[in-house]
């Protein structure tokens, strides 16, 4: 079933209950109201015919108002004494085996008047003999009332909950065509395979802003997807490289085996092995950031700095700190931005370590202020690092950036206080204060 069909149900099944239950509860209230007014009747009735013959003080005819209502006072053989205008001076209400049962106000189908009726009895005496005075009065009204009411419910009930059901079909129809209007909007993407954007409702409530979300969503996506064939392109380029060159000395080996020797072809073809191996890792390292959440813990900066520093770098540490992160992916951050700096320094390179953060400072020629961002898009080299055996593979900053972004924190780039660049990564410090 459709969301509008179920919701059309659910909400007409509720009133019905709701409806059935309040005609419960009325027909309830009713019959108890109105009994508990006509046991009043009987009992004032009986108590007033009791104190007049109890001071033989009784008319000729017993006074009733109710509609129906009978009063009668009988002696102890059961005979009749008095009695009111609308009941047989020689016929009792009730009988005398029945009557000898009863005390107090009951419900009784034995009286000789009413099918069904509500009796007060009360014992009293007359001409100091015992007698009783018995008051009836019938709920052949009361009955007739509960009847009609629940013939109108039974009626009133059903008709109510087709008409709200029908009502609400209509306003979900009309609150959940946005929603059906996204639906089909997605499936035009889903089946075009391009971009898209979905219809935004004209109004500005939820469903506007979860419109306006998936159209954000979409959008992300597709930048993401065109971030992801570029870079297919550009690996699949940057591969055709070294495989073309280890084809090309394959080739001419193959060709003119008397030109090369073993131990030179395997020179000369180890340096592409492990440039295209370099390029693989990166490759399969990008492809993991995000993949699974790191575990960050305490990481000692200074530690992590010296251990990726090679000796024979010109480079020099200075300082410590500490901050939150992951060991390894410290450590390849930090190798990524040492082996950029040195690629790029005249002599010198300086690290410096602080809290939360670690300074890469080189006295090479710096850079642009507009490259300073365009650095850390994947594969991409400068035109003074075109060189392939200077250059890297174009994914060193990338991949330090995604680390440290991966683990809260961050790379920046500006100017170094030896002249060129500084390349600083930051990290979320310990403690409260973090």
């Amino acid at each position: 079933m459709s969301l509008r069909l179920r919701l059309t149900l659910l909400a007409s099944g509720a009133l019905c209950v709701a409806l059935v239950v309040g005609a419960i509860a009325l027909t309830t209230v009713l019959r108890s109201t109105r009994i508990d007014a006509l046991d009043q009747v009987v009992r004032d009735r009986a108590a007033t015919v009791s104190a007049l013959a109890s001071d033989d003080r009784l008319p000729e005819t017993l006074p009733v108002a109710e509609p129906g209502e009978i009063v009668q006072l009988i002696d102890a053989d059961g005979a009749v004494l008095a009695t009111s205008p609308n009941a047989s001076r020689t016929l009792p209400v009730l009988p005398q085996d029945v009557l000898a049962g009863l005390s107090g106000v009951s419900t009784t189908d034995q009286s000789a008047y009413d099918d069904v009726a509500r009796v007060a009895v009360q014992t009293t005496t007359f001409q100091d003999e015992p007698a009783t005075v018995v008051a009836t009065v019938p709920l052949t009204e009361v009955q007739g009332v509960l009847d009609a009411l629940r013939v109108a419910l039974a009626v009133v009930v059903p008709l109510l909950t087709v008409a709200l059901g029908l009502v609400v079909w209509l306003i979900l129809g009309r609150a959940l065509r946005p929603v059906e209007e996204l639906r089909r909007g997605a499936a035009l993407v889903a089946s075009s395979g391009g971009p898209g954007s979905l219809p935004v409702p004209a109004r500005d409530d939820e469903l506007g802003a979860l419109a306006r979300t998936l159209n954000s969503m979409l959008d992300r996506l597709e930048a993401g997807a065109a971030r992801q064939r570029a870079f297919v392109a550009d690996a699949a380029h940057e591969l055709r490289s070294p495989l073309a060159a280890l084809r090309t000395s394959i080739d001419v080996a193959r060709a003119h085996p008397q030109s090369y020797r073993t131990d030179e072809l395997a020179a000369e073809l180890e340096g592409e092995v492990l440039r295209m191996q370099a390029l693989v890792d990166d490759l399969l390292l990008l492809a993991r950031v995000g993949s699974t959440p790191m575990a960050l813990e305490d990481v000692d900066l200074g530690a992590v700095a010296r251990d990726v520093v090679r000796p024979t770098e010109p480079v020099t540490v200075t300082g410590s700190g500490r901050a939150r992160g992951d060991t390894a992916a410290v450590g390849r951050v930090l190798r990524n931005l040492v082996d950029n700096a040195v690629r790029h320094a005249g002599s010198r390179v300086v690290v410096t370590v602080g809290d939360g953060s670690v300074r890469v400072d080189d006295d090479g020629a710096g850079l642009d202020p507009a490259d300073r961002e365009r650095v850390f898009e994947r594969f991409v080299r400068l035109d003074e690092a075109r060189q392939r055996d200077e250059g890297g593979s174009g994914l060193g900053l990338a991949i330090a950036r995604e680390i440290a972004r991966e683990q809260g924190g961050d790379v920046v780039l500006g100017v170094a206080d030896l002249g060129g660049l500084r390349a600083e990564v930051r990290l979320p410090r310990t403690g409260p204060s973090s």
